[in-house]
């Protein structure tokens, strides 16, 4: 008697996001164990990342140096400029140029061999940062075309520290850590970047503050009305900066961060990278403490391995509320994480997935613009390829055993169904028991240029620009195994993909494998 076909079916596969840290088998199979050059799209689908295209032509001094720092100067008047640096000089963007800022200030120009500066802005200045240098101005007020140091503004009072981190925040500029002190936030007049004493300017110095002894501080970061000092293995959290002369300590964490620009605010909540992988501090108005939130639970072992062969003024992160996105790029390990903001997984971890791209810096500007540090460019987050060149989206399934794992499956049909815009292969591949060599077939996605249920309202004109089909492709596997995995892979060239839903057709084989 024949055996009888058993249908299976993965509905939004990968919708967990990769797990790299559990069981593969015994996982759920909403987790992936790849999902390369991924997002988890708004509809919970594992999609094609965008790749990135030039914002502005060539420059001859960033010539193909790369773009390590972007911000954005908001004057007064509400006029904003993206500035940034690379390659030892500062520029701003205009339009599709890159200009050179020239030193505008007195005596020599400062001479720039570093470039690991950090951004920030207060009343229309921006104002760069890195330990040893003086801090640098584009201060639109007095010429859009140059520079000066932070001590040649009119009106500089005291001195400024050299630091290497800082931020805006409660009207005010917040320094720290320089060549010869760790421990010491510096903190300038109200809406006076240049006046760094008198009025109420002043000094919070740590040495004798950190719960479990000496640390030294690496970021700064505020939210509702606290100011979060991290240091690299804990964190003082301040209440009532608003007013520094009568803040207070507020709380204190036995965990740090390691890497200055892995912090970024998302408004609701502050991301940063600890020892132990990202995590998310969220704080209410009513509470005292701050719960800590291991979102790169799924993939913790995996980044710890890679960070440790990293050089940490190299890690950069980047947020983008229009992607709901926070990347986090470690170039040495030729790694990059991607973590969906919307809706936290159970337990709190963030679904993940990965790109083989590796900014060199990040910024997401006032207009939701999502601007990638590249060689030679500032590129901006869209289309469908990185500059000119193809990337390949990869998503394999965690291993199966269909819910028997004495019994050996043999596969009959696989049924893909894929959204995608143009005519293009797709590669199914299937594997069995824990081997990495795979089996494949070559499918091709047919572009009907007729809508479909996903077609111009989700995933269209109104998103992506695009008309999209939504197909079943069918391949026909061989082999069994007692667990099998199946991938899909296909070249991203100028349009999206996403993975709607998996079905497979079995029939049992042999018990015991």
């Amino acid at each position: 008697m024949a055996k009888q076909i058993t249908p299976f079916a993965i509905t939004a596969p990968g919708f967990f996001g990769v797990n790299t840290q559990d069981s593969p088998v015994e996982m759920p199979h909403g987790y992936a164990l790849i999902a390369s050059n991924c997002v988890i799209d708004k509809s919970g689908r594992v999609a094609s990342r965008k790749g990135w295209a030039k914002a502005h032509a060539s420059n001859t001094e960033l010539s193909t140096g790369n773009v390590t720092c972007i911000g954005e100067v908001i004057e007064n008047g509400g006029t904003a400029t993206t500035v940034c640096a690379g390659n030892g000089y500062l520029f701003k963007l205009s339009g599709t140029a890159l200009t050179t800022l020239t030193y505008g200030g007195g005596g020599a120009a400062p001479t720039i061999t570093l470039n690991n500066w950090q951004f920030c802005q207060l009343n229309g200045i921006g104002i760069f940062w890195q330990r040893a240098y003086d801090p640098l101005i584009y201060d639109p007020a007095v010429s859009t075309t140059t520079f000066r140091r932070l001590s040649e503004k009119a009106g500089y009072a005291g001195t400024v520290p050299l630091a290497n981190t800082a931020i805006s925040a409660y009207g005010r500029i917040w320094c720290a850590d320089t060549t010869a002190d760790k421990n010491t936030v510096t903190f300038s007049d109200v809406i006076t970047p240049q006046v760094w004493t008198g009025g109420s300017s002043g000094t919070l110095n740590l040495l004798s503050v950190w719960p479990k002894g000496g640390d030294k501080i690496i970021a700064l970061a505020e939210h509702n009305n606290f100011l979060v000092i991290f240091g690299k293995t804990q964190t003082l959290i301040y209440s009532g900066a608003g007013t520094p002369s009568s803040m207070t300590l507020a709380d204190h964490l036995n965990v740090g961060c390691i890497a200055r620009d892995s912090v970024q605010n998302t408004g609701d909540d502050i991301l940063f990278l600890s020892n132990d992988g990202v995590r998310s501090l969220k704080r209410t108005i009513q509470e005292k403490s701050a719960p800590l939130v291991g979102i790169s639970r799924n993939v913790r072992d995996e980044i710890i391995s890679h960070v440790s062969i990293e050089t940490v003024e190299n890690i950069k992160t980047g947020y983008s509320p229009a992607e709901a996105i926070y990347v986090l790029t470690l170039p040495t390990a030729l790694e990059s994480y991607c973590f969906d903001t919307r809706h936290p997984l159970e337990g709190g971890s963030f679904r993940t997935t990965t790109w083989s791209t590796y900014p060199k810096s990040f910024y997401s500007t006032s207009d939701n613009k999502f601007y990638l540090g590249e060689a030679g460019y500032i590129g901006l987050y869209s289309t469908y390829r990185d500059d000119a060149a193809e990337y390949r989206m990869k998503y394999y399934s965690t291993w199966m055993d269909f819910g028997n794992p004495l019994q050996t499956s043999i596969l009959k049909k696989i049924f893909v169904t894929l959204i995608g815009t143009t005519s293009q292969d797709a590669v199914v591949k299937w594997g069995f028991d824990f081997e990495s060599t795979y089996s494949s077939e070559t499918v091709t996605i047919v572009n009907l240029f007729t809508p479909s249920e996903y077609g111009i309202a989700e995933y269209g004109i109104a998103e992506y620009g695009y008309i999209t089909t939504v197909q079943t492709l069918n391949a026909h596997p061989g082999g069994s195994g007692t667990v099998v995995q199946f991938g899909i892979e296909t070249q991203i060239a100028g349009s999206p993909v996403s993975i709607q839903k998996i079905a497979i057709h079995t029939k049992d084989g042999r018990l015991g494998g």
